[in-house]
């Protein structure tokens, strides 16, 4: 099953695949894990249905943000196990003079208490891992993170997180634009709307990113030897 099946027509599939999109780029050698914006604020403190989650941080994404947790936490145990960069771009405590469209916008995520902008604890970085703290949608806008993979030699980034629609996508497209390999593990991912979430992963399958089940991420990823012996 693929996020969105039932919601992409036939027809919208002949068209993309009409068009020649949809190819697989693969990983390159020297892959980096970004996991953004994995915070209570969009996760709430407990698995609890949407409506439910709500009640306590209004931009939580409810029960699926807990299923994404679980597989990413997959994810960054390959990775800590390997010793391969982690990075964790994040949206810091707002203050009023961040608020720019935002404000306007999403008004709710100007009142977010401090305890949202904690890290889910199944997820959260350890010493060594780096934060890259953000004011907009992408992980790369106005941010240090360029400057962190270009010396770390990445050539790969793996994105997970949230939203879908919002801040995976935007820093997706800009992966992209910077020329580096990009994977989306499809259950790694979550949105607090399905379709949303089914329609950014179809696109961005199409045109910038590899969206692939977390397992079969994850076997390409145990196998990928030579990364230690690139120049």
């Amino acid at each position: 099953m693929r996020p969105w099946d039932g919601i992409i027509t036939d027809e919208d599939r002949r068209a993309y695949d009409a068009a020649g999109f949809g190819r697989s780029a693969g990983i390159g050698q020297r892959p980096a894990l970004l996991i953004i914006d994995v915070q209570y604020r969009t996760t709430g403190s407990v698995p609890l249905p949407f409506w439910q989650a709500v009640e306590e941080f209004p931009t939580s994404c409810g029960d699926v943000a807990w299923q994404a947790v679980g597989h990413i936490s997959k994810v960054l145990e390959l990775f800590r196990r390997k010793g391969w960069p982690i990075l964790y771009p994040h949206v810091a405590p707002k203050v009023q003079q961040d608020g720019g469209r935002l404000a306007a916008k999403v008004p709710s995520i100007m009142t977010v208490p401090p305890n949202g902008y904690h890290f889910v604890k199944e997820v959260a970085p350890i010493d060594g891992e780096i934060l890259v703290p953000k004011k907009h949608p992408s992980a790369f806008f106005g941010t240090t993170l360029v400057s962190h993979l270009v010396d770390l030699k990445i050539d790969s980034l793996i994105m997970t997180g949230c939203t879908t629609s919002g801040c995976v996508r935007a820093s997706v497209v800009d992966a992209f634009s910077y020329n580096f390999h990009v994977a989306v593990p499809q259950e790694c991912v979550y949105d607090r709307s399905p379709i949303a979430h089914g329609v950014n992963l179809f696109d961005m399958a199409q045109k910038y990113a590899d969206v692939v089940p977390t397992s079969d991420l994850l076997q390409s990823l145990e196998n990928l030897t030579e990364r230690d012996d690139v120049q």
